[in-house]
């Protein structure tokens, strides 16, 4: 019997050599990924600079790839959950929505058409996905919608006011960040979070040994993230809802302690 997939340890030797004999087909794309990727960190050894390099490479292929959607119709599936999921736990037309790493909008064009003009705020590191996403916005003729694209180098979140979001989320973005930026993004969140306001973040959880495969996937166990939010003086609770969802990663929940 084989092990369950939460306990399988990805960056192992094993587990690769595994995984190659199962598909071999696949041999010859990671090792080209691994020579891009090794390439790339030693250009930009910080990890934004990294990962921004990652998505230009990946955007310029195809930007809805760069998202992680291998079809357009699984680009539109996935923005599709995300919406209806939020909208499903309370997201009305009048709040005010963060979305950290909006990518070229997948989900992101259905909360602009969703929430009352201006109240759409995206955010990303990548330059590339964010011209993607301006093609997005026009393509569903979303332009009267007013929404703020901007480009972020850290998640202080330090150019935005205090109290002033009722919904913040980040779908596939702390599955692709290292600890300490995740630690960045939670001692800076509580502030800008309004009242009975709250932030929705998706990961890649692992039930054993916490590791990363080449410093783009990253795999936590969720008393790793609950804890981290708790010390910085949040609420934390595993969203079980989430699981019955056909998607790979885990969500949790942050908000102000009642």
């Amino acid at each position: 019997m084989s092990s369950s997939p939460l306990l399988k340890n990805r960056a192992s030797l094993a587990h690769k050599l595994g995984y190659a004999v199962r598909n071999p087909a696949r041999i010859a794309p990671y090792v080209k990924r691994h020579a891009r990727d090794t390439w790339l960190r030693l250009k930009h050894p910080d990890h934004v600079g990294y990962y921004r390099a990652v998505m230009a490479s990946d955007a310029g292929r195809s930007p809805e790839a760069a998202v992680g959607s291998r079809s357009h119709d699984r680009w539109l599936a996935l923005g599709r959950m995300q919406f209806d999921y939020l909208v499903e736990h309370g997201l009305r037309p009048g709040h005010r929505m963060l979305d950290i790493g909006c990518g070229n909008l997948r989900a992101g064009w259905r909360f602009i058409a969703h929430l009352d003009p201006g109240h759409y705020y995206g955010i990303d590191i990548s330059p590339d996905i964010l011209i993607a996403a301006k093609r997005t916005l026009t393509t569903y003729e979303l332009q009267e919608k007013l929404p703020h694209l901007t480009i972020t180098q850290d998640l202080t979140l330090d150019f935005l006011p205090a109290g002033h979001f009722d919904v913040v989320h980040a779908h596939s973005v702390f599955s692709h960040s290292p600890l300490p930026i995740i630690d960045e993004c939670l001692a800076n969140v509580g502030r800008i979070l309004a009242p009975g306001g709250f932030f929705d973040f998706t990961f890649d959880r692992t039930e054993g040994a916490e590791h990363q495969v080449l410093r783009e996937d990253f795999y936590y166990r969720t008393e790793t993230l609950l804890a981290l939010a708790r010390k910085h003086g949040l609420a934390a609770q595993f969203m079980a809802d989430w699981e019955t969802r056909p998607h790979g990663q885990s969500k949790i929940r942050v908000s102000h302690p009642e």
